[in-house]
């Protein structure tokens, strides 16, 4: 299901770091992470039993003085339980039960989202005894853990993804295999600006759709012969008064378009250029197999253009995205309308490119000669031979390469294929997985 989003909360130093570094760890063998990506993001994607789900930690949001402390918390369990489908609520069997886990407590039981108390440190017979406290906090799903050792863990995600199908995307039949678009960034970067521009008129507004989560506003456009979804995330902040300032929102929120996006076009601020928070979810939606294209809006604001900024922004742009660096940039201006339907042509187009499927015959053409002209490195006095490569039945472009020693070759090898994957077949603004398999 798209989007289905575990929160975990809770007051300072009760582990939730360690639990949700413990959550992903399941999928680190099946999903590298893409190297960039900051070391201090807090979200990511976990697995358990073939289910795959975002997992989101509140902890490291928290800043400030003891009220502000406090404050900051209590917006995010509000923002926990409006966003997120199951909420996880850590507390610490060595404190026992404290005013400000009470507090929390109080918020979370006027949720009807399903709230586990997830009691940590429990990793002796002695406390298990001491975290029966928690009890009395009132919530029927309790679970002891120790996030540092693991235990526990497993019967808890097992509860957790029964979650999993309580709620059905909504996406009506007659809009399957139209591009959906979602604009995403940082709060004030011109997003609601933009689609109010791509609007225009209502009349040209075909129809609303119920958005698959109630969070995101989905738009069909039908426009200049072209039809397609556009995901409005921007267009819902403006309704809640409680957390308008709060990154933890628009994260969440982000996270979400992500997920049920073909394609993300990401809104950066031509003066701000790229922050760490873009360039995690940049990487998120690139792990996630979603095509990108990047705007930098404000253009017109930006002093002094040299004659070359325009490619020396985007040198820069690209260093920081490396190395998924195939990706469209367009310099926007909305209140101009300068270039926003060609961003749109831009994303429509790398939606395209997303389901390219090419022929296996043409595909051994191409790449067995680029093989030839530089092989593989020799291992161990044994030269590997690559002897196929087939396109595999995937969403997103993925493709087999079978060896004599796959195990044996190396990431700079990859990604020479993936570039000559990209220059002979167009798959700008989309990541490429690439999987060696024995012959």
């Amino acid at each position: 299901m798209a989007g289905f989003t575990v929160a975990i909360v809770g007051r300072p130093n009760v582990g939730k770091s360690t639990l949700f570094n413990r959550l992903l760890e399941q999928r680190k063998a099946i999903v590298d992470d893409f190297s960039g990506v900051t070391r201090d993001r807090q979200y990511g994607v976990a697995d358990w039993n073939g289910k795959t789900f975002n997992v989101i930690d509140t902890g490291g949001f928290v800043v400030g003085s003891d009220d502000i402390f406090e404050r900051e918390i209590r917006k995010q369990v509000i923002v926990a339980m409006n966003e997120a489908n199951v909420i996880l609520f850590m507390c610490d069997v060595t404190t026992g039960i404290t005013d400000l886990d009470a507090s929390m407590a109080d918020q979370l039981r006027r949720t009807d989202k399903p709230v586990y108390v997830v009691v940590n440190k429990v990793d002796n017979s002695e406390r298990l005894l001491d975290a029966t406290e928690f009890y009395s906090l009132g919530f029927e799903r309790t679970f002891f853990l120790s996030s540092i050792t693991g235990s526990g863990t497993g019967e808890l995600l097992d509860d957790v993804v029964t979650h999993y199908n309580d709620e059905v995307d909504e996406v009506s039949p007659e809009d399957e295999g139209i591009p959906k678009i979602a604009i995403i960034g940082q709060p004030n970067v011109g997003k609601s600006s933009l689609l109010n521009a791509l609007v225009g008129e209502e009349r040209n507004i075909v129809s609303d759709i119920a958005g698959t989560t109630r969070d995101t506003i989905h738009t069909r456009y039908k426009l200049f012969q072209k039809d397609f979804i556009l995901i409005d995330t921007a267009g819902i902040r403006r309704k809640s008064k409680v957390h308008e300032d709060l990154e933890f929102y628009s994260v969440i929120r982000a996270i979400r378009a992500v997920d049920e996006a073909d394609v993300c076009m990401l809104l950066l601020d031509a003066e701000k250029g790229i922050t760490a928070q873009d360039l995690s979810i940049f990487s998120l939606a690139a792990r996630k197999g979603k095509g990108v294209v990047v705007l930098v809006n404000k253009w017109d604001l930006v002093e002094d253009k040299e004659t070359n900024s325009v490619r020396d922004y985007e040198k820069e742009l690209k260093n920081r995205m490396a190395p998924f660096v195939d990706v469209p940039i367009i310099f926007t201006s909305v209140p101009e309308k300068q270039r926003i339907f060609k961003a749109i042509e831009m994303a429509l187009q790398v939606a395209e490119n997303r389901k390219k499927k090419v022929p296996t015959s043409k595909l051994n053409d191409v790449m067995l000669k680029a093989i030839e002209s530089f092989k593989p490195p020799v291992v161990r006095g044994t030269p590997i031979k690559i002897k196929y490569v087939t396109q595999l039945p995937t969403y997103t472009p993925a493709f087999a390469f079978f060896a004599n020693l796959p195990d044996d070759i190396k990431q700079p090898y990859k990604n020479y294929l993936e570039n000559q994957l990209r220059s002979h077949f167009d798959f700008q603004g989309v990541p490429i997985k690439i999987f060696f398999r024995k012959k």
